[in-house]
């Protein structure tokens, strides 16, 4: 992680609220978007950010997020998403969170991200596959 990613930082992110975006359960005239989807956007804005400033072979994971969604947003409606670097703690980012749509603030909170080294992220990912694999042979 180079050293220009510190407090204060800030990235926004622009996007419209497309049917993929929004929730389908209350029908046509019920379709807003969606908190997974906002949850998502949020995560994604925040990992953009640190990419700008991580090393080659960089990137990032979600491990906390903590957000609340204050307000309906429609289909077709613009949002604009902030994050703001809170700290950097080595390899984990904090991040404040304000989104709001044309008329008024919808989200608000936090989300935290820890920069991890793909290669070895994979190689973990792969030691947890084999236990899983050799525990459900064990277990047959």
């Amino acid at each position: 992680m180079k050293d220009t990613l510190h407090a204060g930082t800030t990235f926004t992110r622009r996007l419209t609220v497309d049917r993929d975006r929004t929730i389908s359960f209350m029908g046509e005239e019920g379709r807003v978007y969606a908190t997974p989807m906002l949850v998502r956007d949020v995560e994604h804005a925040c990992r953009d950010l640190i990419l700008e400033h991580a090393d080659p072979g960089e990137d990032s994971v979600g491990m906390e997020v903590a957000l609340r969604h204050l307000a309906p947003t429609l289909p077709g409606m613009e949002v604009e998403i902030t994050v703001t670097v809170r700290e950097v703690d080595r390899r984990k980012i904090a991040f404040d969170v304000s989104v709001k749509d044309e008329l008024e603030p919808i989200s608000a909170g936090s989300h935290t991200r820890f920069v991890v080294e793909t290669a070895k992220t994979i190689e973990r990912l792969k030691a947890k596959a084999e236990k899983r694999k050799a525990r459900a042979a064990s277990s047959a």
